[in-house]
């Protein structure tokens, strides 16, 4: 039968409960265990898809399409497995589902309320999830705080299914903070029983207790949350925060986590083979180069807007045997009097994807300075059609070239609307999403790193290169070096005569792994240290 763990979280909001849940799901996999985990999101909204990257970060998007929280893109890191649309439910698409089903007459005439309909729909769809993958093991993250109003159905939904499947099929681990005082130099245990009390208010008794610290406990404060929040001592687990991410699963083994979750839903394992992501800790923390990239964007206020694109140059640095720092650049506040000084400290430019006409022209003038100074230069979805627009202007003479999406009145639109897309049309969950195929062509720098004819990437856009200038810009040089298998989309974009010149439409950074780098950003980073 498959086993359920449920990940909460307490006292206060980005504790890290995505990066214990992932970890954990990846040591049980080194166990041999078959492992699913979804993430149960308190918040209104269906998807994050509409939302501003200010508010969640980045909006992660999956194989087979699904718009979802950047969690996820933990999970498929860590887990290395490809997660789907079961893997992310909102309140929002839980109260969709159920008022849909109440138009139809599904209920037969009742009266629509929490309990059962709401809290069945998420049973629902946390059991579809074991269903759908054959899973060993389920592990299902619960979004926000214990005591949130929101999050209250999702915990009651949790409790009946561990009535339903049994202790020994169910697991609740909760992640809470453990402060330390300086001015009593001492750490606080109040926060986490506070929490714990307020959790098992709601019919929940946790199993394991993970404490989040910035510095080492001492051994009285197990003991005494042992004993206060009514959890065997050994389940009690230290989360000290740590330089890199990918060492929280060798922490968290060493501190005995996926033991005691053996143990307690009695899963007979294989001892685990850590050695290859060991591994990888070992070349994290004895890298010996250091390369410095920019990245231009409009949201670089809050780094989590670009996460995916993060960690995929993290991952690439680890493979080159370099520490990857980021020079954040808001593309605001570039013009021509200050890009190439402000561009001038950096080995590599990257312009991530993005929506809307805000800070364009700065983004145009990091490629057009890439582009001329012969820097690697790596556009994402929005960053390809930057590098679109620039090479039309700068190169084959298209001076008011430009998208459609800036609202520009220009005739000369090199970007614009795909096939069946409008201003008209709802803006949820419309979009080019998901997998898609790509035609390599040959003697390109695309084939050069991924060494295939066809690929397929994640996709998630409204607007493409218009295919009414692709002979213009051709004949002045540009290469198209990946097209869709009909030869209909323009895919990907190069620039002859360069150490490392690409536009993607696609989003590379969904697929990188930390023991197996994207092949584009691996070569951007190789191009950058030269």
């Amino acid at each position: 039968m498959t086993k359920y763990i449920f990940v909460t979280g307490g006292v206060v909001s980005g504790l890290g409960k995505g990066i214990t849940a992932a970890s954990l799901g990846r040591l049980l996999k080194m166990r041999g265990l078959k492992v699913a985990a979804q993430k149960l999101d308190p918040y209104i909204n269906v998807d994050p898809g509409t939302m501003s990257p200010y508010q969640h970060g980045e909006v992660y998007v999956t194989e087979d399409g699904a718009e979802t929280d950047l969690d996820l893109g933990h999970y498929e890191r860590f887990i290395d497995e490809d997660l789907n649309k079961y893997s992310n439910l909102t309140s929002g698409k839980v109260y969709w589902n159920v008022l849909n089903k109440e138009r139809r007459g599904e209920y037969l005439g009742s009266t629509v309320q929490v309990i059962p309909h709401i809290t069945n729909e998420i049973k629902e769809f946390v059991y579809r999830v074991g269903n759908e993958t054959d899973a060993d093991v389920v592990i299902t993250e619960i979004g926000g705080t214990i005591g949130d109003i929101e999050s209250q159905p999702f915990i009651e939904a949790v409790r009946q299914i561990s009535l339903e499947v049994g202790k020994t099929n169910s697991l609740f681990i909760h992640v809470t903070l453990v402060p330390f005082l300086k001015g009593s130099d001492e750490h606080k245990t109040k926060p986490t029983q506070h929490s714990v009390k307020e959790l098992q208010g709601m019919g929940v008794s946790p199993n394991i207790v993970v404490l989040r610290c910035d510095e080492p406990l001492e051994e009285s404060i197990f003991k005494k949350i042992s004993m206060f929040c009514n959890v065997k001592e050994d389940c009690v687990i230290e989360n000290i925060t740590l330089d890199s991410l990918y060492e929280a699963p060798i922490m968290l083994e060493d501190a005995g986590l996926a033991n005691v979750v053996c143990r307690e839903l009695e899963l007979n394992c294989a001892r685990p083979n850590l050695g290859e992501w060991k591994d990888l800790v070992d070349r994290i923390e004895n890298r010996t180069k250091d390369v410095t990239i920019g990245l231009v964007g409009k949201y670089v206020q809050l780094h989590d807007a670009y996460l995916s694109v993060v960690e995929a140059l993290n991952h690439a640095g680890f493979a080159n045997n370099a520490h990857v720092n980021i020079e954040w650049i808001d593309s605001e506040e570039l013009n021509e009097d200050n890009y190439k000084e402000k561009l001038s400290k950096v080995s590599g430019i990257i312009v991530p994807g993005g929506f809307g006409d805000r800070g364009i022209e700065g983004m145009i003038l990091s490629a057009r300075y890439a582009r001329e100074e012969k820097i690697p230069y790596l556009g994402i979805c929005l960053g390809m059609q930057i590098a679109v627009i620039e090479y039309a202007r700068d190169v084959a003479g298209i001076t008011d070239a430009c998208s459609g999406e800036f609202h520009d009145p220009s005739n000369n639109r090199v970007i614009d609307f795909m096939q069946g897309q409008s201003d008209d049309i709802n803006k949820g969950g419309t979009l080019r999403l998901g997998s898609y195929p790509c035609a390599i062509k040959e003697l390109t720098m695309m084939k050069e790193c991924y060494g295939e004819e066809l690929i397929h990437e994640r996709h998630r856009h409204r607007y493409e290169f218009n295919n009414d200038f692709r002979d213009v810009l051709t004949e002045n040089g540009l290469v198209i070096s990946g097209l869709s298998p009909d030869g209909q989309l323009v895919e990907t974009v190069e620039v002859k005569d360069h150490p490392f010149f690409v536009g993607v439409q696609f989003h590379p950074e969904f697929k990188s792994r930390p023991n197996r780098p994207h092949p584009l950003f691996n070569k951007f980073v190789e191009s950058s240290l030269k």
